[in-house]
This record gives structure tokens, C-alpha cells and sequence, in this order.
């Protein structure tokens, strides 16, 4: 959401347009990947405990406007010499990113984080798909198929029909966010698009936010609790994740990230106590799998 991030997810993702150094990835970089996605899974949960306050649009607000504040104090994007092509990428990627979030949040209001972040990840994992277009790439899109019919057995009948049509539809934001921050990417230096992004998804979010929750965004509580959770979300995943790939390709960094799902489970069971059937671990395993696998295929 998070991705960031996955976000990021996250369903928090990378910063994309970064280069990476050459040469095989290290234990640190690994572990950096790691801490970003734990970071940016209990940011999502921490979010949830601040619905009963501020509402599921409060929050994203509250989250995506300090997000878009840190970037822009520490990006400093420079606003003159670029044409209205480069603006209305950046302008569509912020729409992405903030209509991936408010989604996200609306579907995470209605079902277990881990079982969001499963469905959610269908999206860039048929994005993955279509431009590999290789025929190991059907195997891939075939298990994630398997892993959302295991949650069918397992009771898709019981799971919302909104917050399961909320979490598709981030995930469909999710794979317009990694087509149009590459292009915002290749048109913006160092980290300058993602903050005009994050600054036009605020501009989405905030008059939501406003109208739902009013003035209990500016209870003192809530706009600590929402600090924390874009730090959580975005400033620590989005730190880490630059750091992480300085030191891994940029195949094995995506890869992965391909573990969201289970961490978002993790943080669903231990802030959340949302429980997991085994039928629903093994739902996530095959679409984190499928992920993973499709990235690898498809890397270059």
C-alpha cells in the first residue's frame, strides 16, 4: 500500500525509475526487503485499530497527506520544466496511488488484512503475466487461480462481496501504479514524481476523509496515530526498500515482496486477531508463490 507502498502490496511497492547495483544480493539487502514489508503489513493493521475513530477514509487521508508532507520536505521536487505529457503521468499515477489506498482501506474495513492483501496481489501478479508472455506464465496464473478457489472452499460465501470487490479493485490500481510510475520514473529525477504523485493522491483523499470523518481527524490521538501509521507505511518501507536496492537485483528484490500476503496475515492474526483457517494459509501460500514465480520467470 501500502504498498506504500502496497502501498505496497503493498502492498507498500518500491520506488520505481531507481537503479540498482549490480552483483547478487546480500543477507543485509534481504533483510532490509524484509523489515520494509513487516513495516509497511503492521502499519495496515495499526491503521484498521484507528477505523472506529476516523473511519476507513479518514485514515487513508490522514495516512496519504503526512506521506505526501515527508516526501515532499525531503524530495523537494523541482516543479518548472516539464511539459503537460509529464504532468498528466504524474497526475494519472497519483489517482493510482490514491485509488489504490482509499480501496485498499475500504477493503481491509470489511475483511481479514491477510485475505485483502491475497486478492489484492492478483493484480500485478496478471500484470506480471500478460508482459511476460511466456507459457510458464499460465502455470503461474493458474495456481494464484488455485489459491483464490481455496478460499472459496473455505467459505468465499461467508467473506463480504464489497471488501473482496474493494481489494480486486486496489489490485487493479495496484498494476496501473507499476505502469504509470515507470513512466513517471523515466520522467521525473530521483524520487520527484512519487512526490507529486503522493501530493495529487492527498488532494483525492483528504475531502474524503474530511466528509466522513470532520473533526475528529484533528483529535490530537488520531493525528498521532495517523503520523505513525504513514511512517510505518510509507517513510520506513519506502527508506528501506532504496536501501535494499542498492544491494539486490531488482528480480530478487520483487520477488521478495511477493511475501505481503503473509506478513499481512501475520499482522492481521497478532494486532488484529484475525484468525486464519488452514485452508486460508494455503490460499495465500499459492498466490505468494504464484507471484514469486512469475516475477522470477519473467525477469530480465
Amino acid at each position: 500500500m501500502t504498498s506504500t507502498l502496497h502501498e505496497s502490496p503493498a502492498t507498500t511497492a518500491a520506488p520505481v525509475g531507481l537503479r540498482h547495483a549490480a552483483g547478487g544480493g546480500s543477507l543485509g539487502g534481504v533483510g532490509l526487503v524484509l523489515a520494509g514489508a513487516v513495516s509497511g503489513q503492521f502499519g495496515s493493521a495499526f491503521a484498521a485499530l484507528l477505523f472506529p475513530r476516523a473511519g476507513a477514509l479518514g485514515t487513508v487521508a490522514l495516512r496519504v497527506t503526512f506521506a505526501a508532507v515527508l516526501l515532499l520536505v525531503v524530495a523537494r521536487p523541482r516543479l518548472r520544466g516539464y511539459a503537460r505529457a509529464d504532468w498528466a503521468v504524474a497526475g494519472g499515477f497519483g489517482l493510482a496511488l490514491g485509488g489504490m489506498n482509499i480501496l485498499f482501506y475500504q477493503a481491509i474495513d470489511r475483511i481479514p488484512l491477510g485475505t485483502a492483501v491475497t486478492l489484492e496481489a492478483l493484480g500485478p501478479l496478471l500484470l506480471s503475466v500478460a508482459a511476460a508472455r511466456r507459457a510458464a506464465s499460465l502455470l503461474w496464473a493458474g495456481l494464484a487461480l488455485a489459491g483464490v478457489y481455496l478460499l472459496g472452499l473455505d467459505g468465499f460465501g461467508r467473506l463480504d462481496i464489497a471488501g473482496a470487490g474493494f481489494a480486486l479493485g486496489a489490485g487493479a490500481m495496484w498494476a496501473a501504479y507499476i505502469v504509470l510510475g515507470a513512466r513517471a520514473g523515466a520522467r521525473f529525477p530521483r524520487l520527484d514524481g512519487l512526490a507529486v504523485a503522493m501530493a495529487v493522491a492527498a488532494l483525492v483523499s483528504l475531502p474524503l476523509g474530511i466528509g466522513t470523518a470532520g473533526g475528529a481527524l484533528l483529535e490530537p490521538g488520531v493525528l498521532a496515530l495517523g503520523l505513525a501509521i504513514a511512517v510505518m507505511s510509507s517513510g520506513v518501507p519506502y527508506a528501506l526498500e532504496l536501501l535494499a536496492l542498492r544491494r539486490l537485483p531488482a528480480a530478487t528484490f520483487a520477488v521478495l515482496t511477493c511475501l505481503a500476503p503473509a506478513f499481512a496475515a501475520l499482522a492481521g492474526y497478532l494486532v488484529l486477531d484475525q484468525g486464519l483457517s488452514p485452508a486460508q494459509c494455503g490460499a495465500i501460500a499459492l498466490v505468494a508463490t504464484a507471484c514469486a514465480g512469475a516475477v522470477w520467470t519473467g525477469r530480465r
